[in-house]
């Protein structure tokens, strides 16, 4: 494949990034929570962790870049949506800081990378190919 050509969702940064953040909640988090919260925190977190691939890959589906952005919208949302419950889990004496922390990070890490791939979806107008140079849209300013 050629350098920055995108020919799937699974080939976008932010997705990889967002899948990290997910597969970080369903193996590291989750587990350590206690069997009284399977059916709260538990439930809510991996929910909120597993929408954040789910959009951007069903954003990828739509025609319109417009339609794809706000797909990216509801990420972002899912993001912080994921720090949420992980605070709370820290709060309520579930997680340790080291892993609040470590969510804190890949949460923030999704957030510039999807922020960043909004800003290049606005640019690129509707063509209707999208071919993705990270470096082309992962800025500070993206924060």
């Amino acid at each position: 494949m050629e350098r920055g050509q995108i020919k799937t969702f699974e080939d976008l940064e932010c997705w990889k990034v967002c899948r990290q953040l997910r597969l970080f909640v369903a193996k590291e988090i989750v587990p350590l929570l206690p069997k009284e919260e399977r059916f709260r925190l538990s439930d809510q977190i991996l929910r909120a962790a597993r929408s954040t691939t789910a959009n951007l890959a069903e954003g990828y589906g739509r025609f319109h870049y417009m339609d794809n952005a706000k797909f990216c919208s509801n990420t972002r949302g899912s993001c912080l949506e994921v720090l949420d419950h992980l605070i709370t889990a820290h709060d309520e004496g579930l997680i340790p800081e080291e892993m609040l922390e470590r969510g804190r990070e890949l949460v923030n890490t999704a957030m510039k990378w999807v922020n960043g791939y909004m800003n290049y979806l606005k640019k690129a107008g509707n063509k209707s190919t999208v071919k993705e140079d990270p470096a082309e849209y992962l800025t500070t300013d993206n924060q």
